[in-house]
């Protein structure tokens, strides 16, 4: 199997009146084809795992790798383009724009890329249309109902073609009709050259990963999921 990413050592503590160790050592590889769930009680270090592999946070101490490449966490300007072109990241709170369309919010993720507006737009309107959502390409967050503003950030997501999909929670703030219906449509997105990683609350959509992994004490445990 090809290791996309490869977490070797991975620790990071946080100062507060003292030191708390949240990830402790951790070590691990995540294959390219794979969906993998990531659960655990609140504060077992879901999303702080999650902020590391989208190199939004960085660790203490301990190397990642993706795909060839050590990730240098001094070199912001690197590691943004690394992001934007690799890496598509849905959180819990979709994070959209509230004075842009759900057009601009997709199409402006494109702009992190190439500075061609035309081209962004038509990858906009198609991964939108995917989403089922043509219909509301000129509505704002405040005028889309809470799945679709979701389905907004998955496109938004999807924009640059990554290669790593990373999502904390992306259902946590919906209905369970709504979320199972969002969770299929990032299940769909599932290919052999793409890894998908997300946490969760929600055993039943723990359960349908290949790969189960339990955060407990700082660290990672794989647990069996359900096999196709």
């Amino acid at each position: 199997m090809n290791n996309l990413i490869t977490l070797n050592k991975i620790s990071k503590s946080f100062l507060t009146n003292k030191k708390i160790l949240v990830l402790k050592k951790i070590n691990f590889k995540f294959n390219l084809g794979k969906v993998y769930s990531v659960v655990g009680p609140s504060g077992s270090g879901k999303s702080t795992l999650l902020n590391i592999l989208s190199l939004i946070d960085k660790p203490t101490s301990g190397l990642i790798k993706i795909d060839k490449d050590i990730i240098n966490f001094s070199n912001s300007v690197k590691n943004d383009k690394i992001r934007a072109k690799k890496i598509g990241i849905v959180y819990q709170q979709n994070n959209l724009l509230p004075d842009f369309t759900a057009l601009e919010n997709v199409y402006l993720a494109r702009l992190s890329l190439t500075n061609n507006k035309k081209k962004s737009l038509d990858a906009a309107r198609q991964i939108i249309k995917k989403m089922g959502l043509s219909d509301r390409v000129n509505h704002y967050p405040s005028e889309l109902s809470g799945g679709e503003m979701q389905r907004i950030a998955i496109a938004r997501a999807l924009i640059n073609e990554p290669q790593i999909i990373l999502a904390d929670e992306p259902t946590g703030s919906l209905d369970q009709t709504t979320a199972q219906e969002v969770f299929n449509v990032l299940y769909k997105l599932k290919n052999s050259n793409r890894i998908i990683i997300y946490a969760t609350h929600n055993r039943y959509f723990a359960n349908k990963a290949d790969c189960k992994l339990e955060m407990i004490d700082g660290n990672i445990r794989t647990i069996n999921a359900r096999i196709k």
